[in-house]
């Protein structure tokens, strides 16, 4: 289990990283312009910490899976992440539109593979809690 999450954190650093491409990706610059100065400026920060807050946790995962598996906080600290990456799932199906990936190969490709991904995530934090 410790080398699942020490996997986990690998794949959440090199996600905290692809974050760089998103605005590029997204046409952030003509998608946002219309937005007011704050709307926008918001969205990048917004971004920024996301994309931070997952790059801790991939460090958290990597330097304390011993800890997120073997101590009463670690595993607390473990049921939530799988709580939190399970409704990051549920908003996968349930708050995106069919219409973003649908008929399309590579949306429907990333779609497939972050849909695999946050099962992966939330089921292993969840075993990590439960596990004695």
């Amino acid at each position: 289990m410790e080398l699942q999450i020490k996997i986990i954190g690998g794949l959440f650093i090199l996600l905290a990283f692809l974050h760089i491409f998103f605005p590029k990706y997204f046409n952030w610059k003509q998608e946002l312009g219309s937005l007011s100065l704050i709307n926008r400026q918001m969205m990048y920060v917004h971004m920024f910490f996301i994309a931070f807050g997952v790059f801790l946790l991939g460090l958290l995962c990597l330097t304390s899976s011993n800890e997120l598996l073997h101590t009463t906080f670690g595993k607390r600290v473990s049921l939530g992440l799988g709580i939190f990456w399970a409704v990051r799932l549920y908003v996968q199906f349930f708050v995106y539109s069919t219409k973003l990936w649908k008929g399309k190969a590579f949306e429907t490709t990333v779609h497939v593979l972050f849909s695999l991904f946050w099962t992966y995530v939330s089921t292993i934090f969840i075993l990590a809690y439960l596990a004695g």
